[in-house]
């Protein structure tokens, strides 16, 4: 269609792709429905996740009865379980081909179990068991090679042929609470503390890199998969800390919102955005680069969010809870899902455009920000807030 631009010509465009915003913006609320299903199947508390690194649709879960559950998330069911570990599964991470997987527990144990479903009549047993001298609280494997860390006492970097450590890192005298390994620079890796420090260590060297301590103990942090040295710490004082590696004197960002312990946080494939699980009963997405949360999901059953996972497909988020449940949700909350036509498609793109480009307007602002909470978050919030003014002023 021939347009002409000349602007005399259309003195009603800003008015009206306004109120097009306003109401994209209002439609965007309304539909607004991200919650997909819940996974239940588990007989306590979903402890931790891990994601397949091949399969889209194959989650593992480990609760706080030793067992562990794969789940096929196209038909929401479970497809096996296993009775892992006496106590509580501290950790669970998959091999990066995805044909294997390790989990450790209280037993003082890391078990590594095949992937795949067994044949009739064979028994579940680990392919190795590895019988340690402590409890390990945490386990991450390497992105590119057979070896794996554990944490508890201390750091450990075990090569899968041995029943062993190849070394053991360690700084200060405190139980580590989990560990990561960078996503690019994978011999790198991360680890907090409940002496409230953030150890970085290189597995080249066998010795730590470095130390950063903050106020407050840290959960768990989460590397960022597109920038190498960025990391997000999920931290007691009810805020998500993101450190630059090369300048860790201060954070580059504070991320506010939570109004209790943070207890986890992934990020999405894209490296922009990162999920985060709180005590306080609601899962939240922020944008990297912004202090404030974009989203708040939370039902009325679900209780404090143990653990929280973002898919590879960057679609939608899975989150473990107190109350023996897997929630599934939409990464972005009024998403229309299946095949969308191409018409729609333009639509929505169009849409997308005009929301971005109204969106410090008022209006438009108030009702894209509106969330409503929980009563007791609500409260919080509001005492918080006071609380912040009084320091302030004091």
């Amino acid at each position: 269609v021939p347009r002409n631009y000349d602007p005399a010509l259309h003195p009603f465009e800003v008015p009206r792709e306004y109120t097009r915003a306003l109401n994209a913006t209002k439609l965007e609320r309304v539909f607004a429905k991200p919650f997909l299903s819940s996974l239940d199947g588990h007989r306590d508390g979903v402890n931790c996740m891990a994601k397949h690194p091949k399969s889209l649709s194959t989650v593992l879960s480990g609760a706080c009865d030793g067992e562990v559950k794969i789940w096929n998330l196209t038909k929401r069911q479970c497809i096996r379980t296993i009775q892992a570990h006496e106590g509580f599964v501290r950790g669970m991470c998959a091999r990066f081909c995805g044909t294997s997987f390790f989990t450790v527990g209280d037993d003082k144990t890391v078990k590594q179990w095949k992937m795949e479903s067994l044949e009739c009549g064979e028994e579940e047993e680990p392919i190795h068991t590895i019988l340690g001298k402590t409890v390990y609280t945490g386990i991450d494997h390497h992105w590119k090679e057979a070896v794996f860390a554990t944490c508890g006492h201390q750091v450990d970097i075990w090569d899968e042929q041995r029943t062993s450590p190849m070394c053991s890192l360690t700084w200060g005298f405190d139980s580590i609470s989990s560990v990561k390994f960078n996503p690019i620079e994978t011999y790198l890796l991360g680890s907090c503390a409940s002496d409230r420090n953030i150890v970085l260590y290189d597995m080249r060297k066998s010795t730590p890199l470095k130390k950063v301590i903050l106020n407050m103990r840290t959960n768990t942090l989460c590397w960022n998969p597109m920038e190498a040295f960025v990391f997000t710490a999920a931290n007691e004082d009810y805020n998500l800390y993101t450190f630059d590696m090369r300048f860790l004197e201060s954070p580059v960002m504070v991320h506010m919102d939570h109004v209790s312990a943070v207890l986890d946080v992934d990020y999405s494939p894209t490296g922009k955005e990162f999920v985060s699980a709180s005590f306080d009963k609601s899962v939240r997405i922020f944008p990297v680069g912004k202090g404030r949360s974009r989203e708040v999901y939370h039902t009325k059953r679900m209780q404090h969010v143990i653990t929280v996972k973002w898919t590879s497909d960057s679609k939608y988020i899975l989150c473990g809870s107190d109350e023996m449940n897997i929630r599934l949700w939409k990464a972005n909350a009024s998403e229309k899902l299946g095949v969308l036509a191409p018409r729609e498609k333009a639509a929505m793109n169009y849409n997308q455009k005009l929301k971005e480009k109204f969106q410090y307007h008022p209006q438009i602002r108030r009702i894209a920000k509106h969330r409503h909470l929980p009563k007791s978050i609500f409260c919080q919030i509001k005492e918080q807030r006071i609380m912040r003014e009084a320091r302030r002023r004091k």
